[in-house]
């Protein structure tokens, strides 16, 4: 009887084992399937990547020259540490922060902020943790490869801006991209990685695609601590392409220079050809050293030098050209003299208005700084009669204003090659938060509208743009800094896995300039009244250069009320130009900020420009010869 039993047990036992058995084998095949094909490309890849890694090789970027092929901008080679993302997987990276700031002179808290970003981003990624390394910055990391295998020393280019401050907001700076770009679908969609340097801010940005060079890589066999033990493949990258532009370095170093020496020190200048609307110079000051954002962002001195950069009330890293927006004075007289033309409001034959020194509106009393009596046009224009153009204004109203705004495309960009360009601000654009504030436009803000105050702000390149058409009949080009792309060669043979295609040059291609419709007769009154500024005994008199006249028309702004313009609150200079006034070459425009008069500071440094551009293209003027006759 027992043995019965003892049977019958062991036969349940074999069930129960045999059922656990199959459960066993069930949950292990499973997790077999799961490992092997749910997960095995995953794990496949990871045992790869273990033993395979692809290291990047960064693509130096195209250099920039000037329009006589002076280096701008550059390349060079220099050693960066480097940070392997996947080591630091496995560790409690918090724990090395001491170390790696102490090492590398590091600022900590960028460790932190770059180590907390690294370890967001996707597996087997390298990024750059301290640009320019130092011979003891090497040292250290080879010294501690055992312990750091996450950290490299790799030669990489690196951006060099050799003349500091000189063209910074032209030429802008290079970094990394940020993660909000990255979020970014149409940066996701041109195959941007974390680590990628693109271009911020001027030329840099705006041509980030040329310039940018398509990276190589490292083929590499790895240990299981990360570290390199033999080479599979190179791929080597391919340069970006150099941009030749159509800045004068000589011109552009005589501007800077008169800039630094104006009162106050802040303001820009910028010269083009009135001709096909390249630009020669562009200068703003303060400026800011591009520098600073490409080999000392690391260091604690370069985030302080960056910080101040920012919080500087001056603010030097704005393009005072493109994006500073002031009062223009009474060189607004001169696109308005236009409208009035065009408009019929007067006419070359009947130009004489009322200067009575100054208007009544009201109880406001406007005044003009003399007693013109009733002159013509072209002489209102040389001696800058306010009482004048009050009057001109009212007959032309605020809306041939706003006509006359929208022919001159000051409600518009000028379209210049550079980020973030400012739009003028106009009647047009004040005229529909003045109406709901005020209840209607009143004249006194057309009176102050006539001589570029109040609701006019203008970018000194818009203006630019506007004045130097009446020298060449009324041809308004859209400014710009690119002459030429150049060619980069393919690399590799086409038959090739690792080929990279060729990039074919290009040169800049200029829209058809709009017109600005002036008759013969008009034209001539406007180029008479600007001449006479500069050599007819005008408010720019002190700028005359014998055998190249100018024709100029000079600017003083307000920015606050009589009897507070003074100090930091005093007017702002202006003086817009082109030369010879009969055939020009060239067209300058100076804004100095709160220093004054506009035929005091601006036209004097307008004058330097064109003494240097002289020197170097009319040599024979030095020795009294004439360029151009009217």
């Amino acid at each position: 009887m027992k043995l019965i039993d003892q049977a019958q047990n062991l036969g349940v036992r074999v069930s129960v084992i045999q059922v656990l058995a199959f459960m066993l084998l069930t949950i292990l095949g499973a997790r077999l399937y799961y490992l092997q094909v749910v997960k095995g490309e995953y794990y496949s890849e990871k045992a790869e990547n273990q033993r395979i890694r692809f290291i990047p090789i960064p693509a130096p970027r195209g250099a920039i020259f000037d329009r006589n092929g002076k280096l701008l901008v550059d390349s060079r080679p220099t050693y960066n540490v480097t940070l392997s993302n996947e080591p630091i997987k496995q560790i409690d990276v918090s724990e090395r922060i001491d170390e790696y700031t102490q090492g590398l002179n590091v600022d900590r808290q960028f460790l932190i902020e770059r180590l907390n970003f690294i370890k967001k981003q996707p597996g087997f990624e390298t990024l750059v943790l301290k640009e320019n390394a130092t011979i003891q910055d090497i040292t250290w990391v080879e010294a501690h490869t055992s312990e750091y295998p996450e950290l490299r020393v790799e030669l990489q280019p690196q951006r060099f801006y050799p003349h500091k401050t000189v063209l910074a907001h032209v030429l802008g700076y290079v970094g990394e991209i940020s993660p909000k770009q990255l979020e970014k679908p149409e940066v996701q969609a041109k195959g941007f990685r974390a680590g990628d340097i693109i271009g911020k801010g001027g030329l840099e940005q705006y041509y980030d695609e040329y310039l940018r060079g398509r990276p190589g890589h490292r083929k590499v066999m790895v240990d299981s601590r990360g570290r390199v033990q033999s080479e599979i493949e190179v791929v080597p990258p391919q340069a970006g392409q150099d941009l030749i532009s159509t800045i004068d370095l000589d011109l552009q170093l005589v501007a800077e220079e008169k800039l630094a020496n104006s009162a106050t020190k802040r303001g820009t200048i910028v010269a083009s050809d009135p001709n096909n609307g390249e630009i020669l110079v562009m200068a703003s000051a303060p400026s800011f050293d591009p520098n600073a954002f490409v080999t000392r962002s690391t260091t604690p001195e370069g985030r302080k030098e960056i910080s101040q950069y920012y919080t500087n009330e001056q603010r030097p890293l704005l393009n005072r050209a493109i994006q500073g927006r002031y009062h223009p004075g009474s060189t607004w007289k001169i696109p308005e003299s236009i409208g009035a033309l065009q408009q019929g409001v007067i006419t070359v034959a009947r130009s004489n208005m009322v200067c009575g020194g100054g208007i009544q509106i009201g109880n406001k009393h406007t005044r003009c700084m003399g007693n013109h009596g009733s002159p013509p046009l072209s002489y209102a224009i040389t001696k800058s009669c306010d009482g004048y153009y009050y009057r001109l204004a009212l007959k032309m109203r605020v809306e041939g204003l706003i006509e006359m705004v929208e022919e001159f495309e000051f409600d518009k960009r000028s379209g210049v090659d550079l980020p973030n360009e400012k739009i003028t601000q106009t009647p047009k654009s004040w005229m529909p938060s003045v109406i709901k504030n005020e209840g209607k436009w009143s004249d006194i803000r057309t009176v102050y509208a006539s001589i570029g105050q109040d609701t006019v702000v203008a970018t000194p390149i818009s203006m630019l743009r506007a004045i130097s058409i009446v020298g060449v009949q009324g041809k308004m080009f859209v400014p710009h800094l690119l002459k030429e792309f150049k060619p980069i060669d393919a690399i590799g043979e086409e038959d090739e896995s690792n080929f990279v295609p060729s990039r074919h040059g290009f040169v800049y291609l200029q829209p058809e300039p709009k017109i600005i419709e002036m008759t013969a007769e008009q034209n001539k009154i406007m180029l008479q009244g600007m001449w006479g500024v500069v050599n007819g005994g005008g408010t720019g008199a002190g700028i005359k250069i014998n055998g190249f006249d100018i024709a100029g028309k000079t600017g003083t702004a307000q920015v606050a009320k009589l009897g507070q313009d003074v100090g930091a609150k005093k007017d702002h200079s202006w003086f817009v130009s082109f030369a010879p006034a009969y055939k020009p070459e060239l067209a300058v425009i100076a804004l100095i900020e709160n220093s004054g008069f506009g035929g005091t500071h601006a036209a004097p440094a307008v004058k330097g420009v064109y003494e240097a551009y002289i020197t170097k293209h009319h040599s024979d003027l030095l020795s009294g010869q004439e360029l151009a006759k009217k």
